[in-house]
């Protein structure tokens, strides 16, 4: 025998749950009909009529203002404090149909269209635009540069791309270019010496220095990307002279990369260019672009594939070009942040890189799907990898002050036992480098100094001061 409890005050008060298929006592009628307290979840049937939702998480009503207006608004509630209130706004469309109507029935013929003391009420924040407001609006979004490109950016002006060469002659008397490496160049380095001493300073950017590249192979020109807009490439073997000065970004240069034989390099710059210049003429080949800032250019080291070039962007993706057609033909998105290196391990087939999610990912060239995917807990960001000359072993630079050493066969496993520290990279984006022969690792700091570690010991083995400020990069 069934039997309903009596149920006390505070039963009665409370609201049934619509997923209570069982109730044990008899429910008023407001308890039935009460409506659902607190948030609906987006994909109940229950809560807000699916027919309403255009959102999911309810109903968005669409807001359609002035950009101009927008930002009248905005610089008033940032100068003065108040802003016009949208909820006046019908009272006030009210009080002129009133007025209008109040002027019908007296039969008066004056030009008074307004409120109730024929004065007409202006209403700052209303979809159209006085004549006054459109003029000024023009004058605003001229003086703001509001003009947008084809990408959806800032339409910048572009910058007249020239060179200018320092050097005597462009050609010898034996018809040599000035880029070709002298007879004396030695091919190969099997045993590095650690510098002792400064023996020569190249000076000519008038900010500072973000990236060098030595020329492939005889390193007899060093090529630097400067903070000033400029690249320069610097003679190494004979004067120490600057040879030619390239000049097309109109922001700072991020990034160079040379191609495999020297006659080419890449720059990335702040204005959201890459440009393919000729060393040897100073003219721009190509000029690439997706609209958002190129952090890391890398080609492609085979000889086969010189024309595909893979750029790091701040939109978190890695671009990849074919440069002959200047298409984008393909794009590998797995990062949360902007991308930071770029380095290609193991023959070539697969890649690298590094980004401000504190990650490393692995790629197999030219499928965009992460191999490899490692992150710790402990794993600062980091800015800059190079790899050992044998190809097994990649040194990364890490912002808790330590250089971490990954394996790059199957597993990528990261080497416990060599660890590189001593020096202070924490906020600066320093390059770590190893010498030909393996046998050093070199790191740059924020003090300005250059550190060597034996590779074996990973003990220091000599320190430098080579600047005054920030050491960013050594080759």
């Amino acid at each position: 025998m069934h039997a309903l409890s009596v149920a006390d005050h505070k039963t009665l008060s409370k609201p049934i749950e619509p997923t209570q298929h069982a109730v044990g006592f008899n429910p008023t009628y407001d308890q039935l009909w009460a409506p659902i307290q607190g948030p609906s979840h987006p994909y109940a049937k229950d809560g807000l009529a699916q027919g309403m939702r255009n959102h999911k998480l309810g109903f968005v009503e669409d807001a359609n203002i002035e950009p101009f207006l927008f930002d009248e608004q905005h610089n008033t509630f940032l100068k003065s404090g108040y802003v016009v209130d949208p909820s006046a706004l019908n009272y006030q469309k009210k009080r002129r149909i009133q007025a209008e109507k109040n002027k019908v029935e007296n039969g008066d013929d004056n030009n008074n269209d307004g409120g109730e003391d024929g004065v007409e009420i202006e209403n700052p924040a209303s979809g159209e635009l006085t004549e006054d407001q459109k003029k000024f609006a023009e004058e605003y979004a001229k003086k703001k540069g509001e003009e947008k490109s084809d990408f959806g950016g800032e339409k910048v002006e572009p910058i007249e791309e020239k060179s200018t060469f320092h050097g005597k002659e462009e050609r010898d008397y034996q018809g040599r270019s000035w880029i070709a490496p002298p007879k004396d160049a030695k091919a190969s380095n099997d045993h590095c010496f650690i510098p002792k001493r400064l023996v020569h300073t190249w000076s000519g950017h008038t900010k500072g220095v973000s990236a060098i590249w030595f020329f492939p192979k005889s390193g007899h020109l060093i090529l630097s990307a400067g903070m000033d807009t400029k690249v320069k490439i610097w003679d190494v073997s004979n004067t120490g002279n600057c040879m030619r000065t390239y000049m097309g970004h109109s922001e700072a240069v991020r990034d160079i990369c040379f191609t495999n034989d020297g006659t080419k390099f890449l720059s990335a710059g702040y204005d959201k260019n890459i440009k393919y210049w000729d060393t040897e003429t100073g003219q721009v080949i190509s000029t690439f672009s997706t609209g958002k800032i190129p952090y890391v250019v890398k080609l492609n080291p085979d000889e086969d594939k010189q024309n595909v070039l893979l750029v790091g962007m701040s939109d978190k993706k890695i671009v990849q070009w074919d440069m002959n057609t200047g298409q984008i033909t393909q794009e590998y998105d797995q990062h949360l942040e902007a991308v930071n290196t770029i380095t290609f391990v193991d023959n070539k087939r697969r890649f690298v890189t590094s980004s401000d999610d504190k990650s490393l990912r692995v790629w197999e060239y030219g499928i965009p799907v992460v191999i490899k995917y490692i992150s710790e807990p402990e794993i600062h960001s980091i800015p800059s990898i190079s790899l050992h000359p044998n190809g097994n072993w990649l040194a990364a630079q890490s912002l808790d002050n330590q250089i971490l050493i990954y394996s790059t066969r199957e597993k990528f496993q990261l080497n416990k036992k060599k660890r590189f520290s001593g020096h202070i990279v924490a906020g600066y984006a320093c390059q770590v480098n190893f010498s030909p022969d393996g046998r050093f690792v070199m790191s740059e700091d924020g003090e300005g100094k250059c550190r060597f570690w034996d590779w074996k010991s990973c003990k220091v083995f000599r320190t430098l001061k080579c600047h005054e400020g920030v050491c960013i990069g050594a080759e």
